[in-house]
Formats: C-alpha cells, sequence, structure tokens
C-alpha cells in the first residue's frame, strides 16, 4: 500500500500559551470559559506533541482598573457586597475564576492575579522594566491629553465612570467609555459622542493632564512588516490581516451629508488634507490627513462650528499611565509622578509576569523565561477576541519590538522579545444576538452551564464551532425560553461522539476481550492498511491542531472514531466464526483506540480514565514519540496483564445527571 506523505508543520523546542486576561470584577461567562478552554486545548496538544516540560500555560485575573474600582465603588454603596477594599473585592473574584477553570477542567501551569501574591509583585517589576526600557529607546513621551471631570463631584473620571458613544464610524457598540467602547475600539477622549458622567448623570467638561504615551504612530513601517509576514502563515485568519491593516490608515474624518454646507463654510481654517470623492449613495463625506496632529486639530474646529462627525481608525499614541488609584504604580518620567499604569498596556506583558512567577515556583533560574520569550527555539501563542486584536496587535507587538533599541528590526534577533502568534477568535453571540456582561443581553455564568453539561460537553462543543473565521451563535437548549422539550440541544451534539460512539467500542473492545480472551488483548502485528488509516488520521490531526483550526481538528477526530466503530460492526460477525480473525479485529481495534486516545487527550479531561483502564503507561500513551508505533509500545509492562474489568453498559465518558434524568423521564412517559 502507497504510504500517506504530507509535509509536517516545525514546531518550536519551547512553547508559551496563554489566554485573554478575565477582568477582575466579574465571574466567568460562557464566553470567558470557551476561550480558555481553546488555550487549554492547544496546551495540551502541545505537551502531548513537544514534551510537558517544554510548555507553559499561563494567564490570570486582570486586576487593576477602572472596571474593577468603579464595580466595587458601586456595589459597596449599594451595599451589596462584604469587600472593605478593591484588592480584596478583585482576591474574591480571582479566587472564583479559579474555581470555576478547575470545574471545567482547565489544566494552567499557573492562572494568577496581576495584583496579588508573588505574580503581582513579579508584574511591577516586569511594568517599571518595560516602560524604562521603552523610554530609555526614545518610545516614551509626555503628553497633555484631556480627561473628563465632574463638576458637581468636583473630581476627575476614571474610564468607566464616562459613558458616551463610540466616535469611530460603523461601530455597533451599545457603549463608548471615555477613550475606548465596549467592542475595543480606541480614540481620544474629547472624539466621544455624547458623554455622561455615571456619578452626577450630567455633562462633565474636559480637562487637560498630563500622562505618559507609548508612541505606537512611530511604528508603522515596522509593523507593516509584520502584518505583511503573518499574512502568508496558514495559521493566520484573513480577518486578522484585515482587521490589523485598518489600523494602518491615514488619520481619516467623516462628515454627514447634513453638515456639508456648514463645513463649506470652515473648510480653509482646517489644516491641509484630502476630500476623497464623494460617492452618491454614501450620506457621509471623508477627509484625511498626513498627521494625527492635523486631524485633532480639525476635529477641534469641527466640534467648535457644530458640525458632528466620526473618526477613522489609525495609529494614536497608546497611553501608558493615569491618575487612577488602583493600578501597578508607575515610575517618574518627564516629570510625570504619583501615577499608575493605564490598565491596557500592563495586561499585555502580564502573561511574562506569570511564566516568570511560574519558573520561578518551581525552582528555575531568574533567566529561565527568556528561552520562551526571547528565543528563536521558543514561540509564544496567545488566545484572544477579535475586539482585542488592536492591544495585542499594533501595540504588543510594536512595544515588544521596540525593547531592542532605537532601531529595532523585525523579525527580532535572537535574545530580544520575540513577536507573539495571535490565535484570535471572532465575536459570540448567545442566542444570536450580541451578549456583553454591561450590555442589554447577560450571557450565562460559567458555572451555571456545569448545572446541564460536563465539562467534555461544553469544550467539544465550542471546539467544533468555526470560531477562527465566523461569529458563531451560543444557544445551549435549557437557557432559551423557546426550545420545545423534543428540540435537541445543539451543545451536546458533538459530546455525543465520546457518551454514544466512543463509549460503545470501548465497552464492545473490552466485553468482546473479556469473553474471547480471558480480558488480555491477543498478540500479533498490526495490519498495514490499519497503521496507514491511523497516519493519515494523524498527520491531518497535527496539521489542524497546529494551524489552531479546532473545528477541522475535531472533525478529523469525529470521523476517525466513527470509523472505528463501523470497522469493528463490519467485521464482527464473520470474525465470530473464526477465533484467529477475532484475535486480529481485537488488536487492530485497539491500535484504533490507542492513536484515538491521544488525539482525544487534548480536547477532553476523560481519555486519562481509558488509559488506565486499558492499562497504557500514562508517561507514554500520550507522548508523539510513541505515536506512529503501536500499542504494544505503551503497555509492554502491562502486556500480559488483563484489562480492567467493566460493568454492564458502563461509561468511560458520562452523560450530565441532567441528562440521564430527563432521559429517564422521557422512557417513562413513552
Amino acid at each position: 500500500m502507497e504510504k500517506f506523505v504530507r509535509p509536517r508543520p516545525a514546531f518550536p523546542k519551547y512553547a508559551v500559551i496563554t489566554s485573554g486576561m478575565p477582568y477582575g470584577n466579574k465571574e466567568l461567562h460562557f464566553a470567558h470559559v470557551g476561550l480558555i478552554l481553546r488555550a487549554d486545548t492547544f496546551a495540551q496538544f502541545m505537551r502531548d506533541r513537544i514534551g510537558k516540560d517544554n510548555v507553559v500555560f499561563v494567564s490570570g485575573t486582570d486586576c487593576y482598573g477602572s472596571p474593577a474600582l468603579e464595580y466595587f465603588r458601586a456595589l459597596s454603596a449599594k451595599g451589596e457586597i462584604t469587600a472593605k477594599s478593591v484588592k480584596e473585592f478583585v482576591e474574591e473574584k480571582h479566587k472564583s475564576h479559579v474555581a470555576t477553570l478547575q470545574a471545567f477542567g482547565a489544566r494552567f501551569n499557573l492562572f494568577g492575579a496581576s495584583a496579588l501574591g508573588r505574580a503581582g509583585e513579579i508584574h511591577n517589576e516586569t511594568s517599571k522594566y518595560f516602560i524604562e526600557t521603552l523610554y530609555k529607546h526614545n518610545m516614551v513621551s509626555k503628553h497633555t491629553s484631556w480627561q473628563f471631570f465632574d463638576e458637581k463631584f468636583n473630581c476627575l473620571l476614571n474610564g468607566r465612570q464616562v459613558i458616551g458613544k463610540c466616535p469611530i464610524d460603523g461601530c455597533q457598540s451599545e457603549k463608548g467609555y471615555a477613550d475606548e467602547c465596549d467592542l475595543g475600539h480606541q480614540y481620544l477622549p474629547q472624539d466621544l459622542i455624547d458623554p455622561v458622567s455615571t456619578l452626577s448623570g450630567e455633562r462633565p467638561k474636559l480637562v487637560k493632564i498630563e500622562n505618559l504615551y507609548f508612541d505606537l504612530e512611530k511604528c508603522q513601517p515596522l509593523l507593516n512588516e509584520w502584518i505583511e509576514n503573518i499574512a502568508k502563515d496558514s495559521s493566520t485568519s484573513p480577518f486578522v490581516v484585515k482587521d490589523i491593516k485598518e489600523f494602518f490608515k491615514k488619520p481619516e474624518i467623516f462628515i454627514k451629508k447634513d453638515f456639508w454646507d456648514k463645513f463649506a463654510e470652515i473648510r480653509g481654517t482646517l489644516p491641509p488634507f484630502e476630500e476623497l470623492e464623494r460617492k452618491p449613495n454614501n450620506p457621509s463625506m471623508t477627509i484625511v490627513f498626513d498627521k494625527l496632529a492635523d486631524r485633532e486639530k480639525a476635529c477641534e474646529i469641527l466640534a467648535g462650528a457644530g458640525i458632528r462627525y466620526r473618526t477613522g481608525k489609525t495609529l494614536t499614541p497608546f497611553r501608558l499611565s493615569g491618575d487612577i488609584s488602583w493600578g501597578v504604580p508607575c515610575p517618574e518620567i518627564e516629570g510625570v509622578s504619583g501615577q499608575t499604569f493605564y490598565v491596557w498596556p500592563e495586561s499585555l506583558w502580564a502573561p511574562i509576569s506569570f511564566t516568570k512567577a511560574y519558573l520561578e515556583s518551581i525552582c528555575k533560574d531568574e533567566h529561565e523565561w527568556e528561552k520562551y520569550w526571547k528565543s528563536k527555539d521558543g514561540k509564544v501563542f496567545q488566545f484572544l477576541g477579535e475586539d482585542n486584536l488592536y492591544f495585542y496587535g499594533p501595540a504588543q507587538q510594536a512595544m515588544f519590538l521596540h525593547t531592542q533599541g532605537e532601531n529595532p528590526v523585525y523579525p527580532a534577533p535572537e535574545g530580544e522579545l520575540q513577536v507573539t502568534t495571535l490565535s484570535p477568535i471572532k465575536f459570540l453571540l448567545y442566542m444570536n444576538s450580541v451578549a456583553s456582561s454591561s450590555g442589554k443581553i447577560k450571557p450565562p455564568l460559567a458555572v451555571k452551564l456545569l448545572d446541564y453539561y460536563t465539562p467534555d460537553q461544553f469544550r467539544l462543543h465550542f471546539l467544533a464551532m468555526n470560531l477562527g473565521n465566523n461569529t458563531v451563535s451560543f444557544n445551549p437548549k435549557p437557557f432559551n425560553p423557546e426550545a420545545k422539550e423534543d428540540d435537541l440541544d445543539p451543545v451536546t451534539t458533538e459530546g455525543n461522539l465520546l457518551t454514544n460512539v466512543y463509549n460503545r467500542i470501548l465497552r464492545t473492545l473490552f466485553y468482546s476481550t473479556q469473553s474471547a480472551f480471558d480480558g488480555v488483548i491477543p498478540r500479533g502485528k498490526v495490519d498495514e492498511n490499519i497503521l496507514a488509516d491511523c497516519e493519515k488520521a494523524i498527520l491531518n490531526y497535527e496539521r489542524f491542531m497546529y494551524d489552531r483550526k479546532f473545528h477541522q481538528a475535531f472533525n478529523t477526530v469525529d470521523v476517525f472514531v466513527r470509523n472505528i466503530n463501523k470497522y469493528w460492526v463490519k467485521e464482527i460477525k464473520e470474525a465470530m466464526e473464526d477465533k484467529q480473525r477475532l484475535a486480529q479485529l481485537t488488536i487492530n481495534t485497539m491500535q484504533y483506540i490507542f492513536v484515538a486516545n491521544i488525539l482525544l487527550h487534548p480536547m477532553t479531561v476523560g481519555t486519562e480514565y481509558v488509559a488506565d483502564k486499558i492499562g497504557f503507561d500514562k508517561e507514554k500513551c500520550f507522548d508523539w514519540k510513541y505515536i506512529f508505533g503501536t500499542f504494544d509500545e505503551v503497555m509492554l509492562e502491562n502486556r500480559n496483564r488483563a484489562l480492567d474489568p467493566i460493568k454492564e453498559k458502563e461509561d468511560f465518558f458520562k452523560r450530565h445527571q441532567s441528562q440521564l434524568d430527563e432521559m429517564a423521564r422521557k422512557n417513562q412517559n413513552n
């Protein structure tokens, strides 16, 4: 038989996997956990693929910033919490994050917290290093910028204490905060439309303050090299390149048709601009500037003339510091003192802090983290939501590259911070609508889902979604008021691979072996066509996992496991008449199961139980060093041991008790 041949991807020697950090002001909802479990799946795959000691999976609670402070203030005022300080408040949330993720079977090396314990101490040190290094390389400057001030309460307002409409053209956000909307668009405070103070309910005024900024707009040539390079990578989704390139446009202003006459009166007072050709069906005109400063001056003139406008995406100075009390202390630079870091930049290097904290906890050298983050042998994979692409894309990559010096290059040289590999997902809907914990439609808390689903069912459902390319809706039947009793639950569909098909083939093999061979797998060679089938599935799966195309990796496993069952059903009738043929069928099926169990291992939390029952060597049976071999190699010491006996209809992968109760109720009614 012709051997299946396919080019194999090149894996790094060392890998860090990290996921977007949940804010420390809320419990985790389904999308938080769904994203983290995608990262968890990839982390476990990489442990199996390149060795568990070479992989670090970290994330943590994003403790700092105005969301946590504002929630603490509001809930304290209502008497709804017992926490005495914002630190105590986020510590409670962090503990709930840890408990929820453990309940879903997440396999972190460290899930830390940016403000707590040793990880918090290291994070302070890392933050100081970043700003001082970037300043030394002339990439940090002091800017006078606008901040909202509530005259009634006589105080400056933090980012979440101001709500208005996002000024970015075409944005569908429900809430725009002081300088960022809830979909992640960045803008300047003075561009926010119809701002209102959450303290007084009145329109705040703008006052000028001094903050430190990273000069991101200077980085476009280097970022162009980066984006053109990742566009050639098979693992980069097209929307990633498209979304990021939108920020590389020149500064734009869009003016609605209703204000064109007013604009004609004052256009001569604006800084130099180019007016794009007006299209008949377009309700807005577009004017483009060469410099961001010119656009901001034009915005002031337009606002003063009462002309409504929106701005386009472009690279703007990335704020590093602010005056919010709850934040990482920022060292004094350029005479700006007594400030804290703005939450977004410090959260970008938080995974470095967590990596350092984990490696320190297992007594590694203080420079050990560098082989993961600063070496060509290492690679960092970051799982995030599409709305955070601006931060993890242009902002983070530019800051990392500029730690090299005043004349950084891309790719970064050995020994310098390397750019990371981004794995974003598209927006997740809930019941076919945009869901947000701060919006009108509230998604269910993740822990509530465990009242209806097992972790494996939830995990497989999310892995099967093509979230790397499409916006997908999460529609759990128990939470759907329009669901009928006989409707299938879409969340359990993928889990049926385990609870129906894989359970059935495992039970069948165990029963047959117990009956015909006293529970001991017969000796003999695996048929070449079986090994070829396994190799083809392994190589397809490997490529899909490398590209983080989990829906295709799941489909590969789904087809492979179902084909095991078909193979057994096809062969068993004649094999029952011939014990030697039955022995060969058993050997071949065990080989299929050996491979299926490896492929399922990253995706589920139940495969280790299967390995125990069969008698596989736990150190070898998920190690890809052995994946192209035979099952004999991972059970040599137990080769003559009988399989652990199983009970009638024993399940290796169980349904949730609520589903069993529902099935029993239906059977009783029938």
